[in-house]
């Protein structure tokens, strides 16, 4: 494909996000419209965004490199992150009815708001957005690079700089419904390329042999695999921006139901990022970074017009999906961490618009330090998602849970995250499993503990 081509493309499509975020923009009065949009979203547009993100980097680059070098291994991400999603719904839908603008807030409600409970979350949630948001850059500067033969540190920048313009302008109204157009181009433009790939390597039976072309290598263990699915099971439920969304959904109901539908979706999708990967390596068993073989195969595979819609709405799926996490971010830095500087109504517009070039800026920073999108994802979710998923799960059910429990409960989880990936990280894939569980250990026997000499004060909700 002619480098000139595409990002002559690329550069019109941004242009077009930023129209779509001055647009939408003009519907922007407050701070809650910029970071929530309104609270007033309705079911297709959190179904939408909630598909983009989970089709966007994770999908494009990750799952389909993953199933490039450990076949159908790579629908092990669309399990995981179709569990998460579920259970999400499920468990955490009713924390729509308290009104929360963070997750940190939420998370501080379970242990009596104690202060310094939300500033140790609010700081640990900012670096997960940030480590989200680092995350999309990578992914979606991989294939812009590879497409282009660019540089990959200027590629981390035109692509951060790319969504970084239209999510300032527009906020969350803009993410949510450029994430909404675009999850229905990657959604039909995943299953053309799939229907496209296993065509052209002469079709089941040319899947198969990838067993064969594969015999020579050791195949992906029991115990690493459902770590990996885990990993992106606990990192749905733990990362901020999906909290984000039942916040600004219209009602419980609504969030219930966009998460079940987004999820039973993705489940069935969860195959499909596998085939493509698959038959990538039976066409070209010899790339030098499996990250590319989503770009790869949309190029070999594709008639050249469809081939360029299909890269452009992946690329601009990461872009959509790091806006989200970027929007995270700030509304803890404005809500949670700084809120003494944010004050005044049309000043805080200004600010939240700063606060995000801030936030930006800082994620594409940790982006220049890697290259493999699935081993970050993996780390990054293990080291500071571990603790925030245990201090949900035991503070939304467990009405003893203290707040000592939760600064045990983030301690443990990153701790333990630390020392498995210097001593068992081969064994075990990633550290999810030995840090999510002793972070939920730390926090039963610390809130056991303490429990004769405090008791718990903060707001429950029920099932809804």
């Amino acid at each position: 494909m002619n480098a000139s081509i595409f990002l002559g493309a690329f550069g019109l499509y941004i242009v077009f996000l930023i129209a779509i975020g001055w647009f939408v923009s003009r519907r922007t009065s407050s701070e809650d419209d910029f970071l929530l949009a309104g609270r007033s979203l309705p079911v297709f547009l959190t179904i939408g965004t909630t598909v983009a993100t989970m089709v966007g980097t994770g999908s494009s680059m990750g799952a389909v490199g993953f199933g490039y070098a450990n076949g159908w291994a790579g629908a092990l991400y669309g399990i995981g992150g179709a569990v998460g999603i579920l259970l999400l719904g499920l468990l955490f839908a009713p924390a729509r009815a308290q009104g929360f603008a963070t997750m940190s807030e939420e998370l501080a409600s379970y242990v009596g708001n104690h202060p310094l409970v939300k500033k140790i979350v609010a700081v640990l949630i900012l670096i997960a957005c940030l480590g989200w948001l680092g995350a999309h850059i990578l992914g979606g500067s991989l294939y812009l690079a590879w497409i282009t033969g660019i540089d990959l540190p200027l590629a981390k920048l035109l692509v951060a700089v790319g969504f970084g313009i239209f999510v300032i302008v527009g906020g969350y109204h803009a993410v949510v419904w450029t994430d909404t157009l675009q999850a229905l181009v990657l959604f039909a433009g995943f299953l053309l390329m799939a229907v496209f790939a296993v065509h052209t390597v002469g079709g089941w039976e040319g899947v198969a042999e990838v067993r064969g072309v594969t015999a020579n290598r050791e195949p992906m263990g029991v115990l690493p695999a459902i770590s990996l699915a885990a990993v992106i099971a606990v990192g749905v439920l733990a990362t901020p921006s999906f909290r984000q969304r039942i916040y600004s959904a219209r009602s419980v109901g609504s969030v219930r139901k966009s998460f079940y539908i987004s999820g039973g979706m993705y489940l069935v999708f969860s195959l499909v990022p596998a085939i493509i990967g698959i038959c990538a390596f039976v066409l070209n068993p010899e790339l030098d970074n499996r990250n590319y073989a989503f770009p790869y195969l949309a190029i070999e595979v594709l008639p050249l017009g469809i081939g360029v819609l299909v890269l452009l709405a992946g690329l601009s799926a990461t872009m959509s999906s790091a806006s989200s996490d970027a929007i995270a971010g700030v509304s803890v830095l404005i809500r949670d961490l700084c809120p003494q500087q944010w004050s005044g109504q049309g000043e805080s517009l200004v600010q939240s618009r700063i606060g995000l070039l801030l936030v930006i800026g800082v994620a594409l920073g940790m982006a220049m330090l890697s290259d493999d999108l699935i081993g970050y994802i993996s780390k990054m979710i293990s080291t500071v998602m571990a603790g925030l998923f245990a201090c949900g799960l035991l503070g939304r059910f467990w009405p003893r849970y203290h707040w000592l429990g939760a600064l045990a409960s983030l301690l443990a989880g990153s701790v333990t995250s630390l020392l498995v990936m210097a001593t068992m990280g081969d064994f075990l894939g990633n550290p999810i499993i030995p840090a999510a569980s002793a972070a939920l250990a730390a926090g039963v026997l610390v809130t056991l503990a303490v429990s004769g000499l405090t008791a718990k004060t903060g707001p429950t909700f029920d099932a809804g």
